[in-house]
């Protein structure tokens, strides 16, 4: 029993249209998440208010402050922020596990009046490498209550720059 050029040509034709199907619908799937990413700028807004971790600044010895910037418009009243935080210290490497340092947690009352407010979260920052520098950074996410009593969901976690701390 022979197989003939068309019924080859047939099956090889489908089997080549499965990646080429895949691929288109992968395509269509990243191309409606694409708007999405493109619009993030370091911050989400719950009800009105932004958080952003600042980068960490060094304040000389072990002692690092790891800044959280929180601002909300006056539109809606007072609102409550809750925020939480936790603090690493980057690690290179092929098994990179970043050091955890600690975590925090802020509660920021906001009047309409208010300016944008800086938390100053300070930490003492040992000497996990024993070379000398350390590079640490912060992860914040918050979520917001109205004066009505409603909280916000969690925003995702979002992280700031990673800065070298010199010894």
């Amino acid at each position: 029993m022979s197989i003939s050029p068309t019924t080859t040509r047939s099956i090889r034709a489908k089997i080549a249209l499965v990646p080429a199907l895949s691929l288109g619908l992968l395509g269509g799937s990243v191309a409606m998440a694409a708007p999405a990413q493109a619009n993030y700028d370091g911050h989400d807004d719950r009800h009105g208010c932004t958080v952003k971790p600042l980068d960490p600044k060094d304040l000389r010895g072990k002692w690092v402050d790891f800044r959280i910037k929180v601002d909300c418009d006056g539109k809606d009243g007072k609102k409550a922020v809750h925020i939480r935080q936790l603090r690493y210290e980057d690690e290179k490497g092929p098994r990179r596990t970043d050091d955890f340092l600690g975590r925090s947690h802020f509660f920021e009352h906001i009047k309409k009046s208010d300016d944008a407010k800086i938390i100053h979260s300070v930490d003492k920052v040992r000497n996990l490498d024993h070379r000398g520098a350390e590079e640490v950074y912060h992860l914040v996410s918050f979520r917001v209550q109205k004066d009505n009593g409603h909280w916000s969901d969690w925003t995702e976690w979002k992280k700031s720059d990673v800065v070298e701390i010199r010894r």
